[in-house]
Parts: structure tokens; sequence; C-alpha cells
């Protein structure tokens, strides 16, 4: 197929299989990649949005969802948030142990805080967990980004086998694709990983977020962290 000069170009991976082309005007990465993969039974999940091609897949051995976090989840998280990789990043949510963890995330798992807490499953098992909220609902947040409609995320893959391995961005597709259901008035979603953190930034590179302005953000201690601003433009990457 030659593509057109100048558009956005998309592919959908099936198998050994790969269908290509170009999004349409006024229509989004995720419509055009439906479009293209029509042929196709299942729906295509982001797998890196960076480059200019965007890249989607149709796996049917890989199962990715979200679920709402249960109390019955804390040991897991408290696992998780134990592991080097995640903890490095996670301190300011104080020690990983199961009565920290529960201190901290219980209110939020029981409805009593404007942040809500999901597990990520890969094809039934619990491999990491994500937060969100809607800027506006969070004091203080309102004055990281111009429109408080916007949702903010932060997520960790907790299982250390699932890390590196490219999950990243499925994972956040899945939050997406839930998250436009939950907020459909939000135009922009937002997260702001250290700037030391490659990986994260890399992760949301490949699933349509944009880097924006490093800004320095106040912890709970009293410090401060580097983090860099990257947003999702959702009618542009899901309609």
């Amino acid at each position: 197929m030659t593509m057109e000069a100048g558009a956005v170009h998309v592919a959908v991976t099936h198998g050994d299989r790969t269908l290509a082309g170009s999004v349409r005007r006024d229509e989004s990465w995720a419509a055009a990649a439906s479009r293209i993969a029509a042929t196709i039974p299942g729906e295509p999940r982001a797998v890196d949005l960076s480059g200019e091609t965007k890249h989607f897949e149709v796996n049917h051995d890989l199962r990715v969802a979200l679920r709402a976090m249960t109390r019955g989840d804390l040991p897991d998280v408290a696992r998780w948030r134990a592991e080097a990789h995640v903890l490095a990043w996670f301190a300011e949510d104080g020690p990983p142990d199961l009565r920290s963890v529960t201190e901290k995330y219980a209110a939020r798992i029981d409805g009593r805080s404007p942040i809500r807490m999901w597990v990520a499953e890969v094809n039934g098992r619990s491999v990491g967990f994500l937060q969100d909220y809607r800027i506006r609902d969070v004091p203080g947040f309102p004055l990281l980004v111009p429109d408080p409609d916007t949702v903010g995320v932060d997520y960790a893959i907790g299982e250390p086998e699932w890390v590196g391995r490219g999950l990243g961005a499925r994972v956040l597709w899945a939050w997406m694709a839930r998250t436009r259901h939950r907020f459909p008035g939000s135009a922009t979603y937002f997260a702001a990983p250290d700037h030391r953190n490659e990986s994260s930034l890399r992760m949301l590179d490949k699933a349509g977020f944009q880097r924006g302005t490093w800004f320095d953000e106040p912890k709970s201690d009293g410090t401060t962290a580097t983090v860099v601003g990257c947003t999702l433009d959702v009618r542009r990457v899901l309609g």
C-alpha cells in the first residue's frame, strides 16, 4: 500500500500478519487501527505509538485488563511496593509494609477519596497497580495543568518478571479505554514521572503521551522531585 505523504501511519499486527494504512482527516489513531484491522476479530491495542508509524496489535494470547482494587489485593501491593524497581519511585507513599500500605490506600479502595485504585491483570494474573484522579478533585493538583478536568494517573508493574517486556503501554491502553468512558468530558490525561525514571517515560511515549514541561513537585516529606509533565490528547489518540 502506498502511504500518503505527511499522513500519520498505522500498522496492526495479528500473528505473522501486518495490515497498514494512514489516519484519515479527523480520525483518531485508535479508530484508524480498528478500520485498518476490520477483517481481524478483536480490538487492536496500542503497542508503540512513539514513532512515525503507530503500532497496534490484536493478540488473543495476551489479555490485559484492569479491575477495581480491593483490600484483598493489599498484600500484593505491599510486595510490589517493596520491589527495588518500584520502591525507588514510590518512597513518598511510605514504607512498603502491609500496615502502612493499608493506611495509605484503604480510603481510596473504599471510595472515601477522589483517588481510585486499580489492579492490572495479564491473562487473569495480577501484575501491577494504577491510581487515577481528576485533577480538579485533588487539592493543589489543578496548578499542574491548564484544564482541571484532566485525569491524572500513576502506575507500576510490580511483578519483576513482567518488567521490560513491553507490558506497560498495553496496561496504560487498557486504563485509557476505561477512563474514556468514566470521564467522557476529559480531553487530556496526565502523568508526571521523575525525570530520572526513563523506563516510565518510555512507557508513556509508547502509550501516546507527549513529554512536556519539567517542574519541581513538592513531596510530603518536605523535599521536591523534578518531574516531567506528560500529556495525552484523548481526541487524537482515542477519539
